[in-house]
């Protein structure tokens, strides 16, 4: 079990909102396994694609332990894709702030 503390917390998100519980993660597509499925094809075929397919997987398992740990103690999870943060920041934002607004409410 993590701290409670916010520099504690589980899986070392990329920010926290402390005051209202919120934790943001921006994944990287390749090492977090977005499209995991055309993902793994593609990784079967390369260089050194067993250490790539395995590191991979255990980077999702962990991303969903967790994501279920904090959400399990009360923390808010949003994740990010990198691509999704660079085309369009704006909808990220947007949803942090959705976000904010239900907790206020």
């Amino acid at each position: 079990r993590y701290r409670k503390n916010c520099k504690d917390l589980m899986g070392k998100p990329d920010i926290v909102i402390k005051k209202y519980r919120i934790a943001i993660f921006c994944d990287g597509e390749f090492f977090h396994g977005k499209n995991w499925k055309v993902l793994s094809e593609h990784l079967k075929n390369s260089n050194h694609s067993s250490y790539w397919l395995e590191k991979i997987r255990r980077n999702i398992k962990r991303d969903q332990e967790v994501t279920h740990t904090l959400e399990m103690d009360g923390w808010h999870v949003i994740r990010f894709w990198g691509q999704e943060i660079k085309k369009n920041p704006d909808a990220c934002v947007s949803e942090i702030k959705e976000l904010i607004h239900e907790l206020k409410n």
